[in-house]
C-alpha cells in the first residue's frame, strides 16, 4: 500500500505552526531547533501516511509496552533504537563530523551494557567457569600517532558460547561472567582469556520482537565482543570486534558490522609455528604454546576536554 498524502488544510497548517511556536520561548537554541524540527517531521509523517486514530494509538501502546519491558538489566528502548538503525546512524553522523579523529571505528553500545563489569587483572579469565572453546584475546591500545596508551581502561562484555549474556540467565550464569574491566600495562598491552562467543538472536519476547516478526526480519547477531575503551586525555571508543568465521555478518539485526572491525582467529600450535605472524613486543602478553588467539588493536583519538576514563 502506497502512502496517501492528505492535502494540506488551514487547520493542519495552523496546528503545525502553533506547536512549533510553543517551543519559541526556550532559552536553549539547540533544544528549540530539535523540537521544532521533530514536530515538523512528525506532522508530515502523519499527513503523508494518513495515519488513523487506531494506528496512532497502536503506536502509543507499542511505546508504552516498550517502556514497561525495560528493567535494571534490560533496555528495550536501546534495542528499538538499534533495530531501527538509529543507534548506528548516530555513530555515522559523528564520524561525518570528524569526531572519531582517526580512532577505531565506533559501533552501537547495545542493550546489554546494563551492569558494572568486575575489575580483573591482565591475563585473567572472564569465562566464568564455562567449558566452551577457550580464546585468548590480546592487543595494544595506542593513540592516533601510534604511541602506546598506558593505564587505558577496557570495559569488555560478551555473550557466552551458547549466545547468552549473564543478565539473560541470572539463575544459571554467575553475575559478571563474560565481563571484565582491564587496565593496559606500561606498553599499552591488554590480554585476557574468554570463551569464543556465539551468534545469538536479540531478545524477541518483547515489543521489539513483535516488530521484527511483523516485518519478517532476521533477529540474529554475528559473534562479537564489545569493547569500551578510554583513557585520560582521549575520546572514549565504544565498539565491537566481530569474529570473521561467524554467520550473520551480512545480516546483523542492528546493522553494526563494519569491515574494519572483523577479526580472524588464529591457532598457535605447540611449536609456536604461528607466532611469526603475531608480533608480540616486549611487555606484551604471554602467548601459550597452544591456543586459539584473537588480536585486537585499538586506537584512541585525543580529547583536550577529557579528564576521566569513563563517561557518566
Amino acid at each position: 500500500m502506497n502512502p496517501t498524502t492528505v492535502a494540506a488544510s488551514p487547520a493542519m497548517d495552523n496546528l503545525g505552526r502553533q506547536v512549533r511556536a510553543s517551543f519559541d520561548r526556550s532559552g536553549n537554541d539547540r533544544f528549540r531547533m530539535l523540537m521544532q524540527s521533530l514536530t515538523a517531521h512528525l506532522h508530515a509523517f502523519l499527513r503523508e501516511n494518513d495515519v488513523t486514530i487506531e494506528e496512532w494509538y497502536a503506536g502509543v501502546d507499542f511505546l508504552t509496552r516498550t517502556g514497561w519491558t525495560c528493567s535494571e538489566t534490560r533496555q528495550e528502548f536501546v534495542l528499538l533504537s538499534d533495530v531501527l538503525g538509529a543507534s548506528m546512524l548516530i555513530e555515522v553522523l559523528a564520524e561525518a563530523r570528524g569526531e572519531w579523529g582517526g580512532a577505531t571505528e565506533r559501533t552501537v553500545l547495545g542493550p546489554f551494557h546494563m551492569t558494572t563489569s568486575p575489575e580483573r587483572e591482565l591475563g585473567s579469565s572472564i569465562a566464568g567457569g564455562a567449558g566452551d572453546e577457550r580464546l585468548l584475546v590480546y592487543g595494544r591500545v595506542s593513540d592516533t600517532t601510534g604511541a602506546a596508551v598506558s593505564s587505558a581502561t577496557l570495559d569488555v562484555w560478551q555473550a557466552n558460547g551458547e549466545g547468552y549474556y549473564d543478565v539473560q540467565l541470572p539463575d544459571v550464569v554467575s553475575p559478571g561472567s563474560g565481563r571484565g574491566l582491564f587496565t593496559t600495562n606500561s606498553a599499552g598491552w591488554f590480554y585476557f582469556e574468554t570463551v569464543a562467543p556465539a551468534p545469538y538472536p536479540i531478545p524477541s519476547d518483547g515489543p521489539v520482537g513483535e516488530l521484527l516478526a511483523a516485518a519478517m526480519r532476521p533477529v540474529y547477531r554475528p559473534a562479537h565482543i564489545h569493547f569500551q575503551v578510554s583513557a585520560a586525555g582521549c575520546r572514549e571508543v565504544t565498539t565491537h570486534i566481530f569474529l570473521a568465521d561467524s554467520p550473520y555478518l551480512d545480516s546483523d539485526a542492528v546493522f553494526a558490522v563494519r569491515p574494519n572491525l572483523i577479526r580472524q582467529r588464529q591457532t598457535i600450535d605447540g611449536d609456536h609455528g604461528g607466532l611469526a605472524d603475531l608480533v608480540v613486543d616486549p611487555g606484551g602478553p604471554p602467548v601459550p604454546s597452544s591456543a586459539e588467539v584473537l588480536r585486537v588493536d585499538l586506537v584512541l583519538a585525543p580529547d583536550a576536554d577529557a579528564t576521566s576514563w569513563r563517561s557518566t
